[in-house]
């Protein structure tokens, strides 16, 4: 059976391309869900560099942080459609996000953005500030902000 807050995948052929599958962060907090989105940049991993430096883009990932899994992502920048298949198949597989870490990106490709989304949550859980580029923006100008009494995961944990 498949989730019902999986919504149909969206793609948007620009330069730069708009690629989205799921909720996104206002959807869910309209559905009362516990959730938190995440941002880095789509240009961010050593992949990236094949497309050009600085180039721009954000990759986003939408959290039920009470079930522990991905509900939405949205990506903007060069190319980034190709994303979305392992978005919609982590989100219709209701993947625990902490499972992720177990899928090791291949170096230097783009599906380092899985790696990169990953240590932004685990930072976000933390209490750290997002850490973007100058040339990079995030989705929107809130950062996520941890919940109260949230500890850090542990790196052994992963």
């Amino acid at each position: 059976m498949l989730p019902t807050n999986i919504s149909a995948l969206r793609v948007i052929f620009s330069d730069p391309q708009v690629a989205a599958v799921g909720l996104t962060l206002q959807a869910a907090l309209g559905q009362g869900a516990d959730t938190r989105a995440y941002d880095v940049p789509s240009s961010g991993t050593a992949g990236g560099a094949f497309y050009g430096a600085g180039t721009s883009g954000t990759a986003r990932i939408v959290v039920d942080e009470r079930r522990g899994v991905i509900v939405g992502a949205t990506f903007t920048g060069t190319d980034v459609a190709d994303w979305l298949q392992a978005a919609t198949i982590t989100m219709v597989s209701e993947t625990p996000v902490e499972l992720l870490w177990q899928a090791v990106p291949v170096f230097p490709t783009r599906s380092e953005i899985w790696l990169k989304l990953l240590e932004r949550r685990e930072a976000g859980l933390a209490g750290a500030a997002p850490q973007f580029p100058p040339s990079a923006r995030p989705l929107d100008a809130q950062p996520s902000r941890p919940r109260r009494g949230q500890e850090p995961l542990a790196t052994a944990q992963r």
